[in-house]
């Protein structure tokens, strides 16, 4: 592993102008590519102290032996040159927007002379038309059992193709006539080739004239009196109908647009696409992955509500990657279409513009929707409207139908991110190597079956709180939680981390002997009145491991309490949001556990877990004080009868509203103070 200094540009080396650099290990491969603007600005932040580095950047600055760059005329050309070299060299530590091999697709084989439509999961084949991803497998199946009313389109394997065409008869689906049976010849290849290129058209989308053609020849049949073939024609109508209507339709009629939204925490980010065609969610898709550590800001801790500063850097190598790959693939298409028309042109001797080939669906839409704007909109924009070949319209939707659709696209983003975590913890055999894997970084005599961890929440200084999670065999134990109101900082109008953390680890631990030997029949954990807990028994056994949400300065506070109140037997951990840094008391460097290793998975979930808690607890707190405050300096009114109105009326604003004869109707309040009620509310 080379050490960066070894391999730093000299200074004043590195040009100024916009370009594209490339990492190298010592075998030579390409480990990372990137852009930039200014390429020595850039390049000289990949050789700070490591300590400032991001995880993954810090891991790739030491796995590389080289680097090297190429000066380009403009930014649009930088940003075509790393999509390209990042597909040529397929480096390690670049974000790679794969297809996901689980999605479940809808396949025709349109490079055997008679296709068939099959579902299909897997890697890309060449020679296949795909069209999805769809949600569910049985919507595939469904939706080509619908379609093959329409389009007698053969379902078979080969094998049985084969078979019945060497008995001479079809299978079931022939009798029905949902396969236009071409192993027994009723069908010729032209006319199979002609129900091929109109589920194709469907399929891409391409529906009014499909839905018109089948009007048509409806009422024609209806007007010749052939009510047999216009009932069918209706059933078949009904069918067509009946696929577009399970796509949702969220804009107006002729919207073309892709809805992109993001969801990030410190190392991994979410992203979902829904594609929008005709103003109907025609599908969506979805890749979690991790962040490269390139992006400004992803060392700054995520606050609830704040947007991520990398946001625009992960949505601009999202829409560059994700459309040069789409119009790549619809290249490909097109070229396979072209070589096998030509192929069957010359085998039957037909003309070539009466059999052309559907056409694969624009790839990239004349609108974009995102949630922040690219890091370089205007060279983004530019690269967009070159791939499609005309405007394209990038932006952020403020407000009406769009807006909320991007609401709802940033949720399943985040329920995605959410559920990639929770994946490995819940998984049994995940959860025992994650503990191992804390055992092993921490050098403990046993797996900390039970774990314990504590945040602060609070906004400058006021309405100080703090959380206390447990989990148990790495799984969440909520019956255990616990909420502190901070007694040393309320009312200080100050922040003091370090503080709330020494005073909560000092009141969880002051009765520690006596959690060694609780019983499961004892009723009260505490008679704290400023802890609330979700569960009605005290703690049955101490952790083996306590962590503190923080840096070296709040584990050094809970460690200096351990001392004062001897404990000796719990381990005790700070987690840093910066680095994702394992602080132990006393030690100068931080124990590093592996970005991608089960035990930083469930660490994170523990941090995460407890600074959920304590920012739902802080909101309580504070809105409990905004709606009390406006009553605040009423004479007489104390706060068991203060809360008792607001409970009666349910906001302070109804109160405003009622009269003195309706104040006094609440229990405890009499004609004179409801009076005093209401002359400090009408004088406010």
């Amino acid at each position: 592993m080379a050490n960066p200094v070894s391999y730093r540009p000299a200074p004043g080396t590195i040009p100024t102008e916009p370009g594209v650099y490339k990492f190298r290990d010592a075998n030579g491969r390409v480990v990372y590519v990137g852009k930039a603007k200014n390429l020595r600005a850039r390049l000289s932040n990949y050789f700070q102290p490591p300590a400032q580095l991001h995880p993954r950047t810090r891991q790739m600055v030491f796995t590389a032996a080289s680097v090297e760059w190429t000066v380009v005329s403009s930014e649009v050309e930088a940003l075509q040159l790393e999509y390209t070299w990042i597909k040529r060299f397929d480096p390690w530590f670049n974000v790679m927007y794969r297809d996901d091999k689980t999605y479940p697709m809808l396949a025709v084989s349109v490079g055997e002379r008679f296709p068939r439509a099959f579902f299909y999961r897997g890697p890309r084949r060449k020679g296949v038309r795909y069209f999805g991803p769809f949600s569910h497998a049985w919507a595939v199946r469904e939706t080509l059992d619908l379609l093959t009313r329409v389009f007698p389109i053969r379902t078979c394997s080969n094998g049985v193709y084969n078979r019945h065409e060497s008995l001479g008869r079809p299978c079931l689906l022939g009798y029905i006539d949902k396969c236009s049976a071409p192993c027994v010849g009723r069908v010729d290849e032209a006319e199979y080739d002609e129900i091929v290129q109109g589920f194709l058209a469907f399929m891409s989308g391409r529906t009014d004239r499909v839905v018109r053609e089948l009007t048509r020849r409806m009422n024609e049949a209806a007007e010749n009196l052939e009510f047999e073939r216009a009932a069918r024609l209706r059933d078949d109508l009904g069918a067509v109908n009946k696929v577009m209507e399970r796509q949702t339709v969220v804009l107006a009629e002729g919207t073309d647009a892709d809805v992109i939204a993001f969801d990030t925490d410190e190392l991994e980010a979410a992203v979902q696409i829904f594609t929008v065609r005709d103003g109907r969610i025609r599908a969506q898709r979805g890749w979690v992955v991790e962040k490269t550590g390139d992006e400004p800001g992803s060392l700054e801790r995520l606050e609830e509500g704040r947007e991520d500063p990398a946001l625009p850097l992960l949505v601009q190598n999202f829409l560059v990657q994700y459309y040069s790959d789409a119009v790549e693939r619809v290249r490909q298409e097109e070229a396979e279409d072209r070589a096998l028309l030509e192929s069957k042109v010359r085998r039957r001797g037909v003309d070539q513009e009466s059999h052309a080939a559907a056409r694969p669906a624009l790839p990239v839409p004349r609108e974009i929707l995102v949630e922040a704007m690219p890091e370089e909109p205007e060279e983004v924009t530019a690269l967009l409207e070159s791939l499609r070949g005309g405007p394209v319209s990038v932006r952020v939707p403020q407000r009406g139908d769009k807006a909320a659709l991007m609401e709802t696209v940033h949720r399943n983003a985040a329920e995605a991110l959410h559920q990639h975590k929770l994946k490995r913890v819940g998984d049994l055999t995940a959860r025992s190597q994650a503990l191992q894997d804390i055992q092993d970084a921490l050098g403990l005599e046993e797996a900390p079956l039970r774990i314990e961890c504590t945040d602060i929440s609070h906004i400058q200084g006021t309405d100080v709180v703090a959380s206390l999670v447990v989990f148990e065999d790495g799984l969440p134990k909520k019956g255990d939680y616990r909420r502190y109101r901070i007694r040393e900082a309320a009312g200080e109008g100050r922040s003091d981390d370090v503080g709330s953390i020494a005073e909560v680890t000092r009141r969880r631990f002051r009765r520690y002997n006596e959690d060694k030997l609780a019983t499961p029949d004892e009723d009260v954990f505490d008679d704290d009145p400023d802890v609330e807990t979700t569960g009605t028994r005290r703690f049955a056994y101490p952790p083996q491991l306590f962590i503190v949400d923080g840096g070296k300065p709040q584990v050094n506070a809970a460690q200096a309490v351990f001392d004062e109140l001897g404990i000796v037997d719990v381990a005790l951990v700070g987690l840093a949001k910066r680095l994702e840094e394992v602080w132990v008391p006393d030690d100068d460097e931080p124990v590093i556990l592996p970005r991608n290793s089960e035990g930083m998975y469930l660490l994170q979930q523990i941090r995460d877990e407890a600074h959920r808690f304590a920012i739902t607890y802080h909101r309580q707190q504070r809105s409990k004080r905004m709606r009390a405050s406006a009553l605040d300096g009423v004479p007489g009114l104390g706060p068991a009868r203060r809360t008792d109105l607001v409970k009666h009326f349910g906001s302070v604003k109804k109160i405003r509203e009622a009269s003195p004869e309706e104040i006094e109707q609440v229990k405890g309040i009499g004609p004179k103070l409801a009076e005093t009620i209401f002359e400090h509310l009408r004088n406010q």
